[in-house]
């Protein structure tokens, strides 16, 4: 690992998944030197995920692991330096921009890119945790391909959750849907659209309790309780997939940067947030999308936008 040193860097990358590690991978071939902070996440959501098929360049496919692995190994080659550990304060009133590590680590730079991600909600089940990637999925456009046939579970009442459950019917072969309560917070017609579907069952007032693996590596069963009766039974099933949104790793930032309601950071011009110098990429602005090849396309734009603001600003 390379140390922090005293000097100014040309620009500071806050995680390391695919936006991060492509950002990294331009900037570092720009001759910037950046910096890539790995976050409590190291590799983002792409450590997480098994068969990756759907990004371009790999017709049989790839892990997610060995993806952004590669990835990064690409951006060491052309000269980033990485260090592990998370942002706890940042100032960016003023630049170069301060930002705080603890333990009296600090880092300032002439730009930033924020690359942080959203971490997907999950219902903390240490079953659940344990099979991420092997039945259990919080992304329907990522690995719904994989359950042709099955049977699918959906947890949630938003729209996120009616969208999943909506777009898994095209593979599923029953998709139910289970929501802690009766009344659901999901926009009219995104629930009508739901509740009209023939392949779609509601289950209500209902929570998951555990995940079964009986074959050790794959979903086959959840333990479902009703909430006003009680009732405990196991509910056969191939896929569980988290419909109860995400959360967008970017609360530090509250009030130097522009955020919406559910705390996504608000950019123009595609990754250039209101502070100059400042600019953002991947799932932490893209609420949207979500795939590992538009936050790489993000990834590139912002570090192609670093290099035109230091020759602007600083050269």
């Amino acid at each position: 690992m390379n140390t922090m040193g005293n000097s100014v860097r040309d620009t500071v990358i806050l995680g390391s998944g695919c936006s991060g590690l492509t950002a990294a991978i331009y900037a570092a071939r720009a001759n910037l030197k950046p910096l890539v902070i790995e976050g409590h996440e190291p590799g983002g959501q792409l450590a997480l995920t098994t068969l990756v098929e759907n990004f371009p360049g790999f017709p049989e496919g790839i892990q997610g692991p060995e993806l952004v692995n590669n990835i990064r190994k690409q951006a060491a080659r052309f000269g980033a330096d990485f260090m592990p550990g998370h942002l706890v304060k940042a100032d960016l009133a003023q630049r170069p921009f301060l930002l705080d590590f603890g333990g009296s680590k600090t880092v300032t730079a002439r730009t930033l890119i924020i690359a942080s991600g959203a971490s997907a909600r999950w219902l903390d089940l240490p079953s659940e945790q344990k099979l991420i990637g092997h039945g259990v999925s919080s992304c329907a456009t990522c690995d719904g391909f994989f359950y042709r046939e099955k049977k699918i579970m959906v947890v949630g009442g938003g729209d996120s959750a009616m969208e999943e459950a909506n777009f898994l019917t095209r593979f599923g072969r029953e998709v139910a849907l289970v929501h802690r309560r009766d009344t659901f917070r999901a926009s009219k017609i995104m629930l009508e659209r739901a509740r009209k579907h023939e392949k779609i069952e509601f289950i209500t007032n209902t929570v998951v309790e555990d995940v079964y693996d009986v074959s050790k590596k794959d979903v086959t069963a959840l333990k479902l309780r009703n909430l006003k009766t009680g009732k405990i039974w196991d509910f056969p099933t191939s896929a569980l997939f988290l419909g109860i949104g995400h959360e967008p790793n970017a609360g530090i930032f509250t009030g130097q940067l522009d955020m919406d309601d559910d705390g996504y950071l608000k950019t123009r011009d595609f990754v250039m947030t209101r502070v100059p110098g400042v600019f953002a990429c991947g799932d932490v602005q893209d609420r949207r999308y979500r795939q590992a090849i538009t936050a790489a396309g993000s990834g590139c734009a912002a570090a192609m936008e670093v290099e035109k603001f230091l020759e602007k600003h600083e050269r």
